[in-house]
């Protein structure tokens, strides 16, 4: 009996060792690039209003030779959406803007809007995973600093529009938005204070909004406007915020829906201090008496310092947007 505990125990061990083992090689080898299109029903438009097909995109943190990738982002043109909103987080290498080119430029002409995150300003870094269980990550000193001026520069000739810490709108199929976003909240460069200002500029500079243009107030009346925040980290503070200025419908990033998760668990970290059981998917926020449509994407790809994903798939997602009830 003396010699069945040790050969016992030895098994085990080797049991838990091969069963790692498999699951990293399914989550570097497989699951890491098994892209999945992800579909939601959203119930925010007016009565009678056009459904809206919006195409979110989020941290695909490129690197030029993924072409697998880029392949796959291209073919979601094929959907015809109406618009595009990116959440952050596209760049994943000096010359990542090589492959978001590639993925990006059958987009052209598509109406877009998009925010930053902190890896459109540095690259990445080898840093040990362990850490993201002590806390959200922080960035190292030793982070080498991207092109964010080329990456907007062709944003801007797709025809998206900037929402890092301010505002813009857009007419589609006859519903009228409103958006607002933020600079990336998990480096402290979201400006909430810069909120307000920011709609009511927006408001100013609109036509119905002179109230010396003909028949300003009853074709304001009319027109039905849907309100959309737009996040790549989605910290607690900034949903409330967006909720607190009337957003419908808000969109985030930045969390990879966990990255490794656990079948049957979920997420066991969430890289900020949204609630585990919303660190993806699509759910409600709720602030005060006020509440809105939350849509956290679990994004499209890694660092390339750990390029792996466990029961928890690259993904982008289409929201179909329809009248509520």
């Amino acid at each position: 009996m003396t010699g069945a505990a040790p050969r016992l125990a030895a098994r085990i061990a080797l049991a838990i060792g091969a069963a790692g083992a498999a699951a990293l090689a399914w989550g570097s080898l497989v699951e890491r690039t098994r892209w999945t299109l992800r579909q939601v029903e959203v119930p925010v438009l007016p009565a009678g209003a056009e459904p809206i097909t919006v195409l979110h995109l989020s941290d695909l943190h490129m690197a030029p030779w993924q072409r697998d990738k880029q392949a796959w982002v291209a073919s979601l043109a094929q959907l015809r959406p109406d618009l595009i909103v990116d959440t952050g987080d596209n760049l994943g290498h000096e010359r990542g803007l090589d492959g978001i080119r590639r993925a990006f430029d059958v987009f052209a002409g598509i109406p877009g809007v998009f925010v930053n995150g902190s890896n459109d300003y540095f690259g990445p870094q080898l840093k040990n995973p362990f850490m993201y269980f002590g806390g959200p990550s922080g960035r190292s000193r030793r982070s080498k600093r991207l092109d964010t001026d080329a990456l907007h520069a062709y944003f801007a000739e797709l025809g998206w529009q900037d929402l890092d810490n301010t505002a813009a709108s857009l007419d589609l199929r006859g519903t009228h938005f409103e958006f607002f976003g933020v600079d990336d909240p998990h480096r402290g460069w979201d400006r909430l204070d810069l909120i307000t200002a920011a709609i009511d500029e927006l408001r100013a500079e609109d036509p119905l909004g002179d109230e010396t243009w003909p028949d300003a107030a009853s074709a304001r009346a009319r027109r039905s406007t849907v309100t959309v925040g737009v996040t790549h980290a989605p910290y607690q503070r900034v949903l409330n915020s967006f909720v607190n200025h009337g957003a419908q419908l808000v969109l985030a990033g930045h969390t990879h829906g966990g990255q490794v998760c656990m079948p049957g668990i979920g997420a066991l970290v969430t890289n900020c201090d949204i609630p585990r059981q919303q660190a993806k998917g699509l759910s409600t926020w709720r602030h005060g008496l006020r509440s809105a449509f939350l849509n956290v994407s679990a994004g499209l790809g890694t660092s390339i310092y750990a390029p792996v994903r466990f029961a928890c798939p690259p993904e982008a997602t289409v929201l179909r947007l329809v009248p509520a009830a």
